[in-house]
């Protein structure tokens, strides 16, 4: 992900107002030029003036609720955003502080564009033979992307199992090994979790991903254990930590956290609280407990 842009101190031209070089400022407390060259301290209002705001940490202007707005603006249907809103932070909670020091972070989030064809490398063989083995492609396929020289598939999550059983057994693809299942939290969008299946072609020495976006009201999602037992586990993870529930796993349950536990930790609006650890004598505050970094 880019981040944006901020201007430099060195690029910054100096104002009609501002000291020559070497005049130094008073020592003790910060200063800032009042009316009529008058000397008042931050937080203070000049003689005759109303007072102003408290001085803040430039972090502190942030619109947090304002960044989750921006989030909101994406493709009919719940896709991918329309344009690259701005984030601030590095995690989605809000309220509890700057915890982790990346309160300042400031990028935009990229878009997924549909690639244009010729694809390049082996990717418009592997598309064309899916075209050709599976009848239903139209229906099932939302967009095909390569970014970064990878191929990415996105499905409708109903055809996932199908897709990935052409994508095993038909000679032109031959993708026997489903190297991972992982999930994501792309929060401000309508279907925020996406599952991501990494699939590897022994025989061809080839690599694909297919990617499926559910939303939180509904996030079941066809279990492919039948088509890749390899995803059993890896299905049980995704579940645990984003909540995705793949319909048709053999045994559906926490792999991770407690049995009882309540929440999905991985996803971007989960509280950022926890519990005290104690280590050799200290105990560690949990994460919204912390110190504000300022």
């Amino acid at each position: 992900m880019a981040d944006e842009k901020l201007p430099h101190p060195a690029e910054d031209k100096p104002s009609a107002d501002a000291k020559p070089a070497g005049e130094r400022l008073p020592q003790g407390k910060d200063v800032v030029e009042g009316p009529a060259d008058e000397k008042v301290s931050p937080g203070h209002a000049a003689a005759g003036e109303p007072d102003p705001l408290p001085v803040k940490h430039p972090t502190d202007s942030i619109d947090r609720l304002q960044a989750t707005d921006d989030l909101d603006e994406m493709v009919s249907g719940g896709g991918a955003p329309t344009s690259n809103p701005v984030q601030h932070g590095m995690f989605g909670v809000i309220g509890s502080g700057d915890t982790s020091g990346m309160g300042g972070l400031v990028r935009r989030r990229p878009t997924v564009a549909p690639a244009e064809r010729p694809y390049g490398s082996y990717f418009d063989e592997t598309v064309d033979a899916l075209v050709e083995a599976f009848p239903q492609f139209d229906a099932a396929v939302e967009m095909v992307s390569v970014d970064r020289d990878e191929l990415t598939i996105h499905i409708r999550r109903e055809f996932i199992a199908q897709v990935c059983r052409t994508m095993r057994d038909d000679p032109a693809l031959r993708y026997e090994f489903c190297s991972d299942v992982s999930g994501t939290d792309y929060l401000g969008e309508a279907r925020r979790l996406h599952v991501t299946y990494h699939l590897l072609s022994m025989t061809f020495r080839r690599r694909v991903r297919l990617e499926v976006a559910v939303g939180v009201d509904d996030p079941h999602v066809p279990s492919v254990t039948k088509v890749y037992p390899t995803a059993d586990w890896q299905e049980r993870e995704t579940y645990d930590m984003y909540g995705v529930i793949f319909d048709g796993h053999p045994n559906l349950t926490r792999i991770l956290m407690p049995d009882d536990w309540e929440g999905y930790p991985q996803r971007k609006d989960y509280p950022l609280g926890g519990v005290p650890v104690e280590y050799k004598g200290a105990e560690i505050p949990p994460p919204d407990e912390r110190r504000q970094y300022k």
